[in-house]
């Protein structure tokens, strides 16, 4: 078949056009850094460590033409507070566009789970790097459980986005 490649197994599977998981774009779609209690906050973290917040959601938008094209959005706030000072507030909103060429029972873990695994690297780093940047220690995440993330959404389906904080 012309659509169809040899694996090294020599079994049959789809060809590049027909990959299960396509990553067609990467951006950020919305970054925003505030330090409105600067410079005498810098003074603060001097003698106290920064208490950090950090709340992360996932959204997805379907494209309808054609209808296996998702935006995948990692929501991300960061917020560091000094006794009741604030330090800063960050907000990220990282983005791709995947194609999904996979079974309609396999979105929803395609959407919610790996390609906010595929984006976390990225969006991890420019949180790192504006923190950094601000005259904060850089902002360093450990792994997220995107599946825990989503078996929490699928308990409990009131929420619209899968959601975890830590």
């Amino acid at each position: 078949m012309a659509d169809e490649t040899e694996t090294p197994e020599g079994a049959t599977g789809p060809g590049p056009e027909q990959q299960p998981l396509v990553i067609n774009a990467q951006y950020t779609r919305d970054l925003s850094f505030e330090v409105s209690s600067a410079p005498g906050i810098f003074q603060l973290m001097q003698q106290t460590q920064p208490d950090i917040q950090l709340n992360i959601k996932v959204d997805s938008n379907k494209f309808e033409d054609p209808g296996n094209v998702f935006e995948v959005i990692l929501l991300m706030e960061a917020t560091a507070k000094v006794g009741d000072d604030i330090a800063f507030i960050l907000e990220l909103e990282y983005a791709g566009l995947f194609t999904l060429n996979v079974p309609e029972e396999h979105l929803q873990p395609m959407v919610f789970i790996e390609c906010p695994r595929l984006l976390f690297p990225f969006a991890r780093n420019i949180l790192a790097e504006v923190t950094r940047d601000g005259g904060f220690p850089p902002l360093m995440l450990g792994p997220v459980d995107f599946v825990a993330m989503f078996q929490k959404e699928i308990q409990n389906p009131d929420g619209a986005d899968a959601e975890a904080a830590s």
